[in-house]
C-alpha cells in the first residue's frame, strides 16, 4: 500500500462505499458538512452525560466549583479537539486508515504495538456504549429483559458498519438534526429546573478534570483517519472535524453537569432527570436511538485497526465477528463505573504522546520528505522512544487507577525516585504531549537522514499537497 493512495475524482461516486481491504483507495465522499455533522454525533453520547461527573469532584472527593468545571469543560474539549483535528488532516492527506498511517512513522512491525492497544481501546468503548445503550433503554422502559435490549443494540450497530459511509450520510441528514432539538429542550427544561454550584469557590484539582476531558476528546485520535480518508478536502477534514466534535461535546457535558447537580453528582441516577421531564422520555428515546453510533464508530474502527495486521481480510466479515464480540462482552458486564477513570487515565497516557510523536514526524520531519507506509515499511527503532517518554510523564504525573496493588507501587516508586509528583496545579495532558513532541523535533534531523526506501511505499511531498 502506498503512503497515499489513490484519491480518484475529489467527490467521487455519492453511493460509493468504503473498501472491502487495506490496500484500495477510499472513495472521497465526505463534504465539510457530513463530517461536522458525524463528528457532532460523536460529541454527544450518553456517557458524556455520565462523564460529566469527572470533571466536579477533585482528586480528594471535594466538588469542584461550578465556574471550575465549566472551565475545564471549555480548555479540555478545545484542547482535545485541536489534538484530534490534527489525527483528522492527516487521514485526509495520506488517505489511509488511522493503524495503516503509523506503518510510516514506526514501520509496519512496530505499528502492531499501536494497533494492539487501538483494538483494545476500541472493543472496551464498544462494550461501554452498548451497556450504556442498555441502560438508557432500561431507564425508559424496564420491562424487557436486559439482554434483549443489549442483542438489539448490537445489531443495529454491527449493522451499520457494514455500509459505514451510508450510514454517515443517514446521521446527517436525519439523526443530527433530531439529536439537535432533543439537546435544546433538555438544555432550557434542565435550566429551568435550577442550576447549582456543589464546589463553592474550589479550584483545585482543576487541570486533573481538564486532562478527563482531553482523555476523551483523544480516544477518537486513532479513530479519526479511518473516517477522514473519505473527505474530500483537507480544510473539511480539519474544520468539519473541530466545529463538529467542539461545540457537541462542550454542550453535551455542560448539560451532563447541570443533570448531575440535581441528582447529588450521582452519575447512576442521571438518566431519571431527563425521564422525569414531561415529554423527557420523547427526546431522551433519540438519544438512546442514536447512542449507536458511537458503538458503530469502535466497532468499525477496530475492524479497520486489524486491517493493519490483516489488510487482505474482508472488513464486513471483521465488523461481524467484533460486532459478535461486543455484545458478548455487555452481556457479561452489567456495569463500569468502578473502571471508567482507569479507562480514560490509560487513553489520555497512550495516545496523547502518541499523537505527539505523530504529528510533529509527519509536519516537521520525516513525513515532509515521504513516509513509506507498504506492507514492509521498514522499523524506525527510535520512534517509539519520545512516545515511551510522554506516557511516562503521564503516568509519573497521574498514574491510572488501575485496581492492580503491583501498578500503584510501581508508579510511587518511580515518583520517589525521579521526584516527580502531580499537583493540582500541572496538567499530564500538556506536559506529556509536550514532553513527546520536543524528544520528536530534537530526534528530526537524525531521523531525516534515513534513506527513503524505493518503490510504489514512498510517497513524494507532492502527494500530500
Amino acid at each position: 500500500m502506498s503512503a497515499t493512495l489513490e484519491h480518484g475524482p475529489a467527490t467521487g461516486d455519492a453511493h460509493a462505499e468504503a473498501p472491502l481491504v487495506l490496500d484500495t483507495a477510499p472513495p472521497r465522499t465526505l463534504s465539510f458538512r457530513d463530517q461536522g455533522a458525524f463528528w457532532a454525533n460523536l460529541g454527544v453520547s450518553l456517557i458524556g452525560f455520565s462523564s460529566a461527573a469527572t470533571v466536579m469532584v477533585d482528586a480528594n472527593g471535594k466538588n469542584l466549583a461550578l465556574a471550575a468545571s465549566i472551565t475545564a469543560i471549555v480548555v479540555g474539549t478545545v484542547v482535545g479537539t485541536l489534538m484530534l483535528a490534527l489525527a483528522a488532516l492527516i487521514g485526509q492527506r495520506t488517505g489511509a486508515p488511522a493503524m495503516a498511517i503509523l506503518r510510516g512513522l514506526f514501520g509496519t512491525r512496530l505499528s502492531y504495538v499501536p494497533t494492539l492497544l487501538n483494538i483494545a481501546q476500541c472493543v472496551g468503548w464498544g462494550v461501554y456504549e452498548l451497556i450504556v445503550i442498555t441502560q438508557g433503554a432500561q431507564a425508559l422502559y424496564g420491562g424487557v429483559p436486559r439482554w434483549v435490549y443489549v442483542v438489539a443494540a448490537g445489531v443495529l450497530t454491527t449493522a451499520m458498519t457494514i455500509r459505514p459511509l451510508g450510514s454517515i450520510a443517514v446521521l446527517r441528514r436525519y439523526v443530527a438534526i433530531a439529536v439537535g432539538i432533543s439537546m435544546l429542550f433538555f438544555t432550557v427544561q434542565l435550566v429551568r429546573h435550577g442550576v447549582h454550584n456543589p464546589g463553592g469557590g474550589n479550584w483545585n484539582g482543576f487541570l486533573g478534570a481538564t486532562d478527563y476531558v482531553i482523555a476523551v476528546s483523544i480516544s477518537f485520535v486513532p479513530l479519526a483517519a479511518d473516517y477522514t480518508r473519505h473527505a474530500r478536502t483537507a480544510k473539511g477534514a480539519y474544520w468539519g472535524t473541530f466545529t463538529g466534535y467542539t461545540v457537541a461535546q462542550i454542550w453535551c457535558y455542560l448539560v451532563g453537569v447541570v443533570a448531575l447537580t440535581q441528582v447529588g453528582g450521582d452519575p447512576n441516577k442521571i438518566f431519571s432527570t431527563f425521564t422525569g421531564l414531561t415529554a423527557g422520555w420523547l427526546f431522551f428515546l433519540v438519544l438512546v436511538l442514536r447512542e449507536a453510533d458511537q458503538s458503530f464508530a469502535n466497532v468499525y474502527s477496530t475492524a479497520m485497526s486489524i486491517h493493519n495486521l490483516f489488510p487482505k481480510v474482508d472488513r464486513r466479515w471483521l465488523t461481524l465477528g467484533i460486532g459478535a464480540l461486543v455484545t458478548a462482552g455487555a452481556l457479561a458486564i452489567d456495569g463500569f463505573t468502578d473502571t471508567y477513570y482507569a479507562f480514560l487515565g490509560l487513553i489520555g497516557a497512550v495516545f496523547v504522546p502518541l499523537l505527539a510523536v505523530l504529528a510533529v514526524d509527519f509536519f516537521l520531519g520525516r513525513g515532509r520528505d515521504g513516509w513509506d507506509m507498504g506492507e514492509n515499511a521498514p522499523t524506525r527503532w527510535l520512534m517509539p522512544l519520545p512516545w515511551v517518554i510522554g506516557f511516562t510523564l503521564y503516568e509519573l504525573i497521574s498514574p491510572a487507577a488501575l485496581p492492580y496493588a503491583w501498578w500503584k507501587h510501581f508508579w510511587t516508586h518511580a515518583q520517589n525516585l525521579t521526584h516527580i509528583h502531580g499537583t493540582p496545579w500541572t496538567s499530564a495532558s500538556l506536559f506529556s504531549f509536550l514532553a513527546a513532541g520536543g524528544v520528536t523535533l530534537a530526534l528530526t534531523p537524525l531521523l531525516r537522514k534515513d534513506a527513503l526506501p524505493t518503490g510504489t511505499g514512498a510517497q513524494a511531498p507532492s502527494d500530500r499537497a
